[in-house]
């Protein structure tokens, strides 16, 4: 028992280190280069040097050390020499370390100062010799110096003791250390650097606060949604994390900081008071954006969780400047003003009150001058000798007796005067206004309305005389042509888009009426599916076959898996190996039935097998004749030796293998040398997948990976117009493991390839998959969809290929393999029969918001999937993918 656990111990250490240099080497490829800090490689030295530490003598660790590794590195330096100048150089860094250490206690400049070489992490100054050994390039020769002297370091149940495992860590080691490693950093070195996991924990982290509707949730359609004053959908969500959201609102090297203005107070809801908050206006290349953050969160020095799920940041609002097109200005007397942004469909946002001292002036400005030269407000800032930007002095309609006249307003600074700007882009139908215009269009222009008191919006407000009371109607006209004109946008704007949404409703129902069953099969009807398949229904079944249709056993199939303990017997029927409704003696009928054709088959791929074998013998042995010089006499014997058990090995063929007879009678036959050569083609290639197909299961012992082989073979020597393709051996190992039978997984696997075969590349069902995904993702994601589309346009749906070409069998551990290979089975008569593609679906829609907080592309994304693999919770996918096929059902059916 100690020694299974012992092993079980080194096969868990390995593959670790064998997770580890693969990321590393995918960093290295993808990127280009792979960071000294990056994350891998913390974990990778983690791993090593766990392995370097497993049964290690005390004796060689040193008694009294705390730093097992350094002990053991200057042991072994005393008889190895890289390991003495690897010895030398981490002992000047840690000395460096220690200086700088004791440096920072005593003055906060000096740890300012600090070089970033020597500001390791905590994890990195841990591992800081296996680290040093990597970066110098002599990590594996010091890995295998300990190999080949394992006995002088370690205990016998080491994994450097193991005569396999110690050579196969230490060659695992090479690749890494023949790698180039860099300090510098790239612009996109913190944004791409994270694994999967790590991406996740954010992601569940911000989760508490990001409040973003699951996929399950969302409009069948999805027709873009404005976003109301009282929304905080607006509001940012800040990836990677809530710390550096806030340090972005600040000048850095992404976009340039025009305005910035603490204590802008804004009401997020009517039932609360204003909250001060910092009011920034950002530009990149691209757009513009306005920010607001309460000052709640300007102080990160609260814990890291409590920070991270502050309530204050459903009231942060981050605006794009484009979606905005006018800008209501109310200045009052006895404050800074305030500003109220409208949207093209009206939708204001909630009111900006800026502090006096002409803030709001000094806002416009900066807008105004972000705006050039692609844009402009719409009447312009006036500039005035001596003062700068001012607002403009706009003509004011008077009525005088019968007739009435212009004059322009010159207005004391304690006078409040509203204006309405617009914001002008150039793909307006508005031509640019300069100032000299403005003073002679008056009578098309709006004219503002003086105001003695504060006012919330621009049509409400008391008046200080009649004359200006009764004009108020005179006056508003312009104003009441705007809002005249904004109702007619949204009316039209809802006509479209109504128009829009039933064009793309009748699209959808005949790209997706082919996707799923149009019978929608409730979970709940007759009674509860998700208990699955149980020992007591299927028990009460197989007693009498009346008791369940066909259809309600797959109902529970699909909505709840089948009990572990009858995978076995239920696996056949879902297969099509059975047919329900079979009694025993017809099942047994047919089992015999599948043993005699496989048996017969073994028996023919078996004699041909031999032949093989044998042209290979000769084959080499006359090479080795040839290359050999001065030996004819002894190779002439091999060839006549090797001739002579040709003949004895053929002539013991037996007579039931009347299908290879022809083959030695007519060895001239170009036919029949082309069938040997196909067979041999395959052979070797089933040769290789079977060998380490899945060795790290327990399953997989050689006998089994015998019978693997050997039904392999068989199904090839039946379909050699197909022959083996790389992934085969994928799709037949979980079957075996369940049914443990070679002639049943034979009979079972040739079932399941009727319809994975299309997969293959002899198949043309893959163009297919990634066509349906797509029409998918656009429908029922299409905010997912445009980033796919923006990044690199991997809307081909490449990253896919390995889930449909193996039914996501290296996605998952074993077990899950199982629970989504039945619910595809039965899902072919419930609801989908490409239920694999919703599946697909629900694990892109798993992790939308990573995918989309990350903004990733292709390579970001295969990466992504690729570290995931085998960490999905499989329960939740099938949940989701199920939920899916049914949003698509009722979508055809426009319930």
């Amino acid at each position: 028992m100690f020694c299974v656990v012992e092993a079980e111990t080194r096969q868990k250490l390995l593959r670790t280190v064998k997770k580890e240099v693969k990321q590393i080497m995918e960093e290295a490829v993808t990127r280009k280069f792979v960071h000294e800090d990056s994350s891998h490689i913390v974990s990778f030295c983690a791993a090593v040097e766990a392995c370097v530490l497993h049964g290690l003598k005390r004796r060689a660790a040193g008694f009294l050390r705390s730093n097992k590794i350094a002990a053991l590195f200057m042991k072994v330096g005393k008889s190895f020499p890289p390991a003495e100048e690897l010895c030398r150089k981490a002992q000047e860094l840690e000395q460096i370390i220690e200086t700088k250490r004791s440096q920072s206690l005593q003055s906060q400049d000096s740890l300012r100062k600090m070089p970033r070489l020597l500001t390791l992490n905590p994890q990195g100054v841990k591992n800081l010799w296996i680290r040093t050994a990597l970066f110098e390039k002599v990590l594996d020769k010091i890995v295998l110096y300990l190999v080949e002297n394992s006995s002088k370091y370690y205990e016998k149940e080491a994994i450097l003791m193991d005569p396999v495992d110690g050579p196969i860590l230490a060659s695992l080691l090479v690749g890494p250390c023949a790698l180039e490693y860099t300090k510098m950093k790239t612009a996109d070195h913190f944004w791409t650097d994270p694994s999967a996991d790590e991406l996740v924990q954010r992601h569940r982290i911000h989760s508490g606060h990001c409040r973003q509707d699951s996929p399950t949730k969302r409009p069948a359609l999805c027709i873009q949604k404005r976003h109301s004053s009282s929304s905080m959908d607006e509001r940012p969500s800040p990836s990677p994390s809530a710390r550096e959201y806030v340090e972005s609102l600040h000048q850095n090297n992404r976009a340039t900081l025009l305005f910035g203005k603490n204590n802008v107070l804004v009401q997020p809801r009517d039932d609360m008071e204003a909250i001060p908050g910092y009011l920034s206006l950002h530009q990149t290349a691209n757009i513009m954006t306005l920010k607001w953050t309460p000052n709640q969160l300007m102080n990160g020095s609260v814990g890291d969780l409590d920070y991270e799920r502050s309530v204050y940041w459903d009231y942060a609002m981050t605006i794009r400047l484009e979606e905005i097109v006018y800008l209501h200005c109310h200045q009052q007397v006895d404050s800074g003003g305030t500003v109220v942004l409208v949207s093209q469909d009206g939708i204001q946002r909630p009111p900006l009150r800026f502090p006096r001292g002409g803030h709001l002036l000094q806002f416009l400005s900066c807008l105004e001058n972000g705006l050039l030269p692609h844009g402009q407000l719409d009447p312009p800032l006036w500039s005035q000798r001596g003062k700068g930007k001012v607002f403009p002095k706009l003509r004011k309609r008077v009525s005088a007796g019968s007739g009435s006249s212009d004059s322009v307003s010159d207005k004391e600074e304690d006078e409040a005067t509203d204006y309405v700007f617009r914001i002008i882009f150039p793909n307006s139908q508005a031509d640019f206004v300069t100032p000299p215009d403005l003073m002679d269009q008056g009578a098309t222009m709006w004219h503002p309305t003086l105001r003695k008191a504060s006012c919330s919006s621009c049509s409400q407000g008391s008046f200080s005389d009649e004359s200006t009371h009764k004009g108020c109607n005179h006056e508003r006209t312009p104003l009441k042509l705007l809002c005249d004109n904004m109702k007619y946008q949204i009316i039209s704007r809802a006509f479209y888009g109504w128009l829009a949404y039933c064009r793309h409703l009748s699209t959808v129902r005949t790209h997706l009426s082919a996707l799923v069953n149009h019978a929608i099969v409730a979970p709940d009807v007759p009674c509860d599916a998700y208990k699955g398949l149980t020992a007591d229904v299927w028990q009460t079944f197989l007693r009498d076959c009346t008791t369940y249709k066909e259809q309600e056993l797959l109902r529970l199939v699909y909505f709840g898996g089948v009990d572990p303990s009858l995978r076995k017997e239920v696996w056949p029927f879902l297969l099509g190996h059975y047919t329900f409704g079979m009694s025993e003696a017809k099942r047994k009928e047919v089992d015999e039935q599948i043993q005699v054709g496989y048996q017969q088959t073994m028996s023919e791929w078996l004699g041909c097998e031999e032949i093989v074998r044998q042209r290979e013998k000769e084959q080499h042995a006359a090479a080795l004749a040839k290359c050999s010089s001065g030996a004819s006499i002894d190779s002439q014997r091999m060839i006549h030796r090797d001739s002579t058990v040709s003949n004895e090995s053929q002539s013991s063929l037996s007579s039931d293998r009347q299908s290879l007879v022809h083959l030695q009678s007519d060895s001239s036959s170009s036919t029949q040398q082309e069938l040997l050569d196909l067979y041999t083609l395959n052979l070797h290639r089933i040769d290789k997948d079977v060998q380490r197909c899945d060795r790290n299961y327990w399953y997989f012992t050689p006998t089994n990976l015998e019978k693997l082989r050997n039904i392999m073979c068989s199904y090839i020597w039946r379909h050699l117009d197909i022959g083996y393709v790389q992934g085969m051996c994928d799709l037949l190992a979980p079957l075996l493991v369940i049914l443990d039978d070679e002639a049943m997984a034979f009979s079972c696997f040739t079932e399941l390839m009727k319809r994975m075969n299309q997969n293959f590349p002899h198949g043309g069902a893959m163009d297919t998959h990634f066509a349906n995904m797509r029409s998918l993702i656009q429908i029922l994601d299409s905010e997912l969809f445009e980033l796919m589309h923006q990044n690199g346009d991997y809307t081909h749906f490449y990253f896919c290929y390995r889930w449909f070409l193996l039914d996501f069998k290296r996605e998952l551990v074993y077990d899950d393999v199982f629970a989504v290979w039945e619910t595809i089975w039965a899902a072919k008569y419930v609801s989908s029969s490409h239920f694999v593609l919703f599946i697909a679906l629900a694990l892109v829609e798993m992790y939308r918001d990573i995918i989309l907080e990350n903004n990733m592309d292709f390579t970001d994304i295969i990466k992504f999937f690729n570290e995931m693999a085998e960490h999905h919770n499989i329960k939740q996918i099938l949940t989701l993918a199920r939920d899916l096929v049914c949003k698509v059902q009722i979508l055809i059916e426009n319930k």
